[in-house]
């Protein structure tokens, strides 16, 4: 699959990003095995703790046009090469992910590293497994 297109759309995620309080704007692109592209910024709130993630942004765009499972993400942050998911949005992300998925870690020019979702969130709540 072509990663630059999946980049691209978080590239212009984070360009998009409500972030007046960190100033930290961040941008993920999501792509499903049926190849959909989902992106989301981060949207910031003057009740701190009330804003969401980037990640949480494309999930629900992804749900929103009729869900899937989640086979490759994309995250940027103007400021923070390689930026990680945080350990919430990991969690929300371990619900779709189809079993190989991807993830690519970026800088604002592009793919910088690429790991196996499963290595960065090994061993997520999951109802399902624990029955």
């Amino acid at each position: 699959m072509d990663t630059e297109a999946l980049f691209q759309a978080a590239r212009i995620a984070m360009d998009r990003a409500y972030a007046p309080y960190s100033r930290f704007p961040v941008g993920a692109a999501l792509r499903t095995e049926a190849g959909a592209i989902h992106a989301g910024c981060n949207i910031e709130n003057a009740s701190y703790p009330e804003g969401w993630c980037a990640e949480t942004t494309a999930l629900g765009h992804m749900i929103m046009a009729g869900g899937g499972k989640v086979a490759e993400i994309a995250v940027v942050a103007e400021k923070m090469p390689k930026i990680m998911p945080c350990g919430g949005c990991r969690q929300r992300l371990a619900e779709f992910v189809t079993a190989d998925a991807r993830l690519h870690l970026c800088d604002i020019g592009g793919v910088v590293e690429t790991v196996p979702f499963a290595t960065v969130f090994p061993r997520a709540f999951d109802l399902e497994a624990n029955r």
